[in-house]
């Protein structure tokens, strides 16, 4: 398809027009383009005013799938080889099945303090989670316990029942979590 020949000039000349307005400007056009950039960043790093119904649907789904994945984990790499019997002394992989379950129990713990701060952006999930909140402080040391076998029963026990309470509140809340298992790169980066 042909291009009008008054198009093209119009253009040429527009290019050459913001060309040498670039060029004679110097050091005034850094000067605003670094104003520029520092509104732009400014402008990025404040949050956008959103409804009161924007944040908490998007809180509950943000607090669905850090649950969901926390809940994942828990099972795949928790309770999963605590019911098979992997953690006690003697059984074949258990070294293996204590740093896979601290390194899940780190990842859980850090998805369900992350579901813990999604779930306050809900006002029905924040009354769900609130008595949680102590239970899933608790899981802090949990996961080095895990990696050096200590006391695994207790350990694996604990984390399944606070899964299962967060697993409780977010259903009660009309924020139903499913198990979601993470990839071994998420369990390995932490998030």
């Amino acid at each position: 398809m042909p291009v009008p020949i008054r198009r093209l000039f119009v253009a040429l000349t527009l290019c050459c027009a913001l060309l040498a307005g670039a060029t004679a400007c110097g050091s005034a056009t850094e000067d605003a383009t670094q104003n520029t950039a520092a509104v732009v960043a400014a402008a990025a790093a404040t949050p956008s005013p959103s409804t009161t119904a924007e944040r908490q649907k998007l809180a509950k789904t943000r607090f669905v799938a850090n649950a969901g994945l926390a809940a994942g984990a828990t099972y795949q790499w928790i309770v999963k080889p605590w019911k098979a019997g992997k953690f006690k002394k003697g059984a074949s992989g258990r070294r293996f099945a204590l740093v896979k379950a601290g390194l899940a129990g780190a990842f859980a713990y850090n998805r369900l303090k992350a579901a813990k701060k999604n779930a306050q952006g809900d006002p029905t999930l924040s009354k769900a989670l609130a008595p949680l909140t102590a239970g899933i402080d608790s899981l802090k040391d949990l996961p080095s316990k895990l990696r050096k076998g200590d006391s695994t029963d207790a350990t694996a026990s604990s984390f399944d029942d606070i899964i299962n309470k967060v697993k409780d509140a977010g259903k009660s809340a009309g924020a139903e979590v499913t198990e979601k298992v993470p990839s071994a790169g998420q369990l390995a980066g932490g998030s």
